[in-house]
């Protein structure tokens, strides 16, 4: 009668219903993480989001003033680097027609 109840507990009949179960549950494990990510696309998206508005609201836009002192520099250092280049260029233009020529 044991060895009945022995070969009853480990028939292939359970084994296939326990591989199936586990099967099953690790389905439902990987659907929930699959959720889950989604979820948390979601939530970072919107925390991104949520954070980036925080930070325009803590930058600091220059006034009129500013902005047009700026771009008086701005200006002033590009016709300043255009003048130097020009100069070299004119240099080597220069030793080029006398070496060369």
């Amino acid at each position: 009668m044991a060895e009945d109840l022995e070969l009853d507990k480990n028939s292939p009949e359970d084994e296939v219903e326990e591989k199936i179960e586990k099967k099953a549950k690790s389905d439902d494990k990987k659907n929930s993480k699959k959720a889950d990510k989604k979820k948390k696309n979601k939530k970072g998206i919107v925390k991104f989001f949520k954070d980036a508005k925080a930070e325009f609201k803590k930058v600091v836009w220059p006034g009129p003033k500013e902005t047009t002192r700026n771009t008086i520099v701005v200006v002033v250092v590009c016709l300043l680097a255009g003048a130097v280049v020009f100069g070299v260029d004119s240099l080597f233009g220069l030793l080029n027609n006398l070496l060369f020529r």
